[in-house]
């Protein structure tokens, strides 16, 4: 499992046919599913995501967790995470898992998300055509995988 989390001041995103979905202050969860994920690499992500200090304290520095300053998240699925850009010009994406094994992963991932919140989590629409924006607070992204399987 691989993420790209923003710590942001906003975010938004939309589709095509009008759905929108958008969050005040917290994070943007890019969220990329490997063909060999499951059940263990949603409770670690979500752990490390919610306990993770990258929020700032009184005195400016990264001290705080998610869960400390009851931040708001928004949760994309970005399969391109996984893209292979070693040859040519033009990725491949068989590192990503596909979208029948993905979907049920992405809704646990949400599901494990809010119950560690304990608060409802914004998400985009698995496999549709998106447009997000945000406002990148300092700016902070993190690149985090999940630990490699023996």
């Amino acid at each position: 499992m691989r993420v790209v989390i923003q710590r942001v001041l906003s975010a938004n995103v939309s589709a095509s046919d009008g759905r929108y979905a958008a969050i005040g202050p917290g994070l943007l969860v890019l969220l990329g599913i490997a063909p060999d994920d499951g059940d263990m690499d949603i409770s670690w992500m979500t752990r490390k995501i919610t306990a993770l200090r990258i929020f700032n304290d009184p005195s400016g520095k990264m001290n705080l967790s998610l869960q400390e300053t009851q931040g708001e998240v928004m949760v994309v699925s970005q399969f391109t995470l996984y893209a292979d850009t070693a040859r040519g010009n033009r990725p491949g994406f068989s590192g990503s898992a596909g979208f029948d094994l993905a979907r049920p992963l992405y809704d646990g991932f949400v599901r494990k998300m809010e119950q560690e919140l304990e608060k409802p989590v914004m998400t985009g629409w698995y496999g549709a055509d998106m447009q997000v924006s945000l406002v990148n607070d300092g700016p902070v992204t993190l690149i985090i995988d999940s630990p490699k399987k023996p």
